[in-house]
């Protein structure tokens, strides 16, 4: 039987193991938030790539570079003329048309795994806590914190985001198979690239979201600063709705304008083959009932449906950067004198969207180089980013207002 003295001797000693084990726990959890952190922005880089490795193989025309999916003339990689004659007779085999399909297939194909390999890194997140809470805290299993604005949160791994991620990797998948076997069918091609960037969307809202709640393990006075400057953003809820919308339809008539070979249809800015109002085709352009069957390469619509789709994207642009303009002059009346991105998250969206402008503009007048043509998909890429940014912005400055910073300043 241990005596008061023996017990006080090693009551110190266990309560410094204790600690030390803590802290290592600690350590751990704080290293695993940091790899996902990593892992969702090596995963926005990819997406980035798949994306922009998709409009090249959409402009050097070579989507239908492999006649089937998910092989390419039944092979995993590209094969000999031989053998993709032997499979395909009817469809000769362009071995640069081929690869550049292939790559693309593969770099989505990382994507998918990357995925997988972050739900397995967030289970482990939330076991590490949960072991952390019971040991240590005598909780429930789940890590309560102080979050910046002082108000009591859970900073747990976002699982629900990680799922919702795979499944769209998954329809992804489905889109490009339909791509290849339906033969470019618009309506399939540009439901395609609204999932890539619905992707590239999420993996942006999953970083920020994974930056936060990592930032509530450890709140600094720099932290704190950077919300108070934040908590002056202005919310402009109708506005800023009507600008999501805005970007969506945008991004779905660049997208149909992509899909119908529609870029070309307009010759001179801001005339359309000499008249301000040229002869337009609306019923046949946004007809969404095309047959399924024939091949969509090079586009099947005449004429004047495609000068109706390409007025209606060049209209889509100046509606949405009237809004643009109108948000950021609203917030930049709201707060004199102050210049920052932060201050101002509009800033970044206007920006990229006069350089977006441009980009089209150069290409109605130089007849769609290529290098011009993917700048001008990369230029959607970064819009959608600084919106989804912008709007995040907005919503968190609405969290802030409502238990002001002053409580997590005290």
């Amino acid at each position: 039987m241990a005596t008061p003295e023996l017990t006080s001797e090693l009551t110190p000693g266990l309560k410094s193991g204790s600690a030390d084990r803590q802290a290592l726990s600690r350590r751990v959890t704080a290293r695993l938030w940091r790899s996902s952190q990593r892992l969702v922005a090596s995963m926005l880089g990819l997406v980035i790539l798949v994306i922009g490795l998709g409009a090249w193989t959409r402009l050097v025309d070579a989507g239908l570079g492999c006649p089937d999916w998910p092989g390419c003339y039944g092979a995993l990689v590209v094969p000999d003329a031989q053998t993709a004659s032997l499979h395909s007779p009817h469809h000769p085999l362009e071995g640069y048309k081929a690869w550049a399909e292939m790559i693309h297939r593969y770099a989505a194909s990382l994507l998918g795994l990357a995925a997988i390999a972050l739900l397995a890194l967030g289970w482990r997140i939330r076991r590490q806590e949960a072991h952390q809470s019971q040991t240590f805290e005598g909780g429930s299993g789940e890590a309560k914190v102080t979050d910046h604005w002082g108000a009591e949160a859970r900073a747990r791994f976002p699982m629900a985001g990680c799922w919702l991620l795979l499944g769209m990797l998954l329809v992804q998948g489905a889109f490009g198979a339909f791509t290849v076997t339906l033969k470019l069918w618009p309506q399939v091609v540009t439901l395609h690239l609204l999932g890539g960037l619905s992707v590239l969307s999420l993996l942006l809202l999953l970083w920020l979201s994974l930056r936060r709640r990592a930032a509530h393990l450890k709140v600094t006075a720099e932290q704190q600063n950077a919300d108070a400057d934040a908590a002056h953003i202005r919310r402009q809820p109708w506005l800023t709705t009507l600008a999501a919308a805005l970007l969506l339809g945008q991004l779905a008539l660049g997208g149909w304008t992509s899909s119908n070979y529609a870029g070309l249809a307009c010759e001179g800015f801001p005339t359309c083959n000499g008249a301000a109002w040229p002869a337009m085709d609306w019923g046949e352009g946004f007809h969404l009932s095309q047959d399924v069957g024939p091949s969509y390469l090079h586009g099947q619509l005449h004429g004047e449906a495609r000068t109706a789709i390409h007025m209606a994207h060049r209209g889509g642009a100046v509606l949405l950067g009237a809004v643009l303009l109108a948000l950021y002059w609203r917030q930049r009346r709201h707060l004199p004198g102050r210049t920052t991105a932060r201050d101002n998250p509009w800033r970044w969206a206007l920006g990229c969207w006069l350089v977006q402008a441009g980009l089209g503009v150069a290409n109605v007048l130089w007849w769609l180089p290529l290098d011009l043509a993917l700048a001008h998909t990369l230029g959607a890429v970064a819009l959608t980013l600084a919106m989804v940014w912008a709007l995040d912005q907005m919503r968190q400055a609405a969290r802030r207002k409502q238990a002001p910073v002053s409580q997590a300043l005290a």
